[in-house]
């Protein structure tokens, strides 16, 4: 891979910042808009990301690549029903309090290679996460690896709903979180 010239990165530092900024505070991703609140031309940013999605993608991959991280660290624990919590709690505190990562798990079709490589690694760690539980006893014999992304995006969405504001959503998800993992423990 060739290196970028120092202004092309920088452009893409900027665009990255301004699209983070964005996204955090709630205001629809457009590329004109990234675009002029960067200070640059609509097509310097297309150039480097020639769909919102693409964009989108790249705002929510370091998050994506710590959430795997962690899971691969989860495989590690000794203990089958505190790596597989652990793991459903770190998913759905990032759910929460990345907007960005929100939208790019709620998405079915990416648009960019990585984001469906992390995404896969995110799905494999979990149902190994859960096979271990669930091998080890630690969890309800009928819970099925399908179960898991719905139960976890229910805990999402019912915090967005039921929580007073960005402030009381990491408590809210927190809260419902431990209910369920109450019922999913054996």
């Amino acid at each position: 891979m060739t290196p970028q010239r120092k202004d092309a990165a920088r452009n893409w530092d900027r665009i990255l910042t301004v699209a983070r900024e964005l996204v955090d505070e709630g205001t629809p991703l457009q590329l004109n808009d990234v675009a002029r609140r960067a200070g640059l031309g609509v097509g310097t940013v297309y150039r480097h990301f020639p769909t919102t999605e693409a964009l989108l993608e790249t705002v929510a991959t370091p998050r994506l690549e710590a959430l795997v991280d962690h899971g691969q660290k989860a495989l590690t624990d000794d203990d089958p029903w505190q790596a597989f919590s652990g793991f459903l709690t770190r998913l759905v505190e990032a759910q929460v309090s990345d907007p960005s990562l929100a939208k790019v798990a709620a998405t079915a079709d990416d648009a960019l290679p990585r984001t469906t490589e992390l995404k896969q690694q995110m799905m494999a760690t979990g149902t190994k996460l859960l096979a271990r539980a669930r091998q080890a006893g630690a969890v309800r014999p009928d819970l099925a690896d399908g179960d898991i992304v719905p139960l976890m995006c229910g805990v999402a969405y019912a915090t967005y709903v039921h929580s007073d504001g960005p402030a009381d959503r990491l408590p809210t998800a927190r809260r419902y979180l431990a209910t369920l993992l109450r019922g999913l423990s054996a």
